[in-house]
């Protein structure tokens, strides 16, 4: 985070891969949903690769394991129906916290900062597993994939946080664990701290442009608390 520049007000916190590891309930559906179509199991390697940038990228790329870009669009319909079914069925029964999440939203809120949570998850699938996990309360404001016209790696969901807090962006630091999270960070002039534990499409979070990487969300709240007390 740069040296001098505006204090942190808010903070902007990624769901999948960030908050909560949520492969497994991704994979539970996703099985259900392959097993509807007669088609094999697929792992759970498979499919970090592909999660972060939608549900309609998702389940594109999985039906992709088997069937050629015609196969596939002939199938997405009856496919997104029947994942979207089995995910609301089993949404959260397998997914667990990361470490120090809880701790660092207490740390972060005793700050004083505001939260929000935007994620590309649908908010019909979102909204529920953060009340289910218990993390509901410390976010004034959640957006899903689904809940603007356009999600990340977009600036726009990042933009109407910062106007939804009255904020400029430059008082705002986003949190991911991806690619999608940094560069709609960066478009949208927010800083930017990245997880090393999540799922970045397969890519180290090392390649990633951000303002630092921190272990968990504590860490990240104590790097925000000392860059408040430099800042102008």
């Amino acid at each position: 985070m740069t040296p001098g520049s505006a204090a942190i007000r808010a903070a902007i916190i990624d769901l999948d891969g960030t908050m909560l590891d949520t492969v497994p309930d991704f994979q539970a559906a996703l099985n259900r949903m392959r097993a509807d179509f007669g088609l094999a199991p697929i792992a759970q390697e498979q499919i970090k690769r592909m999660v972060g940038k939608g549900s309609e990228h998702l389940i594109r790329g999985v039906l992709a394991l088997d069937y050629d870009d015609a196969g596939v669009q002939q199938r997405f319909a009856d496919a997104m129906a029947a994942y979207q079914r089995h995910y609301l069925g089993i949404n959260g029964d397998h997914s667990e916290l990361y470490g120090e999440v809880v701790a660092g939203l207490e740390a972060m809120t005793g700050m004083g900062l505001r939260l929000a949570c935007v994620t590309n998850k649908p908010i019909a699938f979102a909204a529920p597993l953060l009340a289910q996990k218990g993390l509901a309360p410390y976010f004034e404001i959640v957006y899903g994939g689904d809940s603007l016209p356009r999600k990340k790696p977009d600036p726009l969901p990042l933009l109407q946080v910062c106007a939804d807090f009255r904020l400029a962006p430059a008082q705002v630091v986003a949190i991911g664990d991806s690619s999608n999270d940094a560069e709609a960070a960066r478009a949208a002039g927010c800083f930017v701290l990245t997880v090393p534990y999540g799922y970045n499409h397969g890519q180290a979070i090392q390649e990633t442009d951000s303002d630092g990487i921190v272990s968990s969300l504590l860490e990240a709240a104590t790097l925000i608390s000392s860059h408040n007390k430099t800042a102008n």
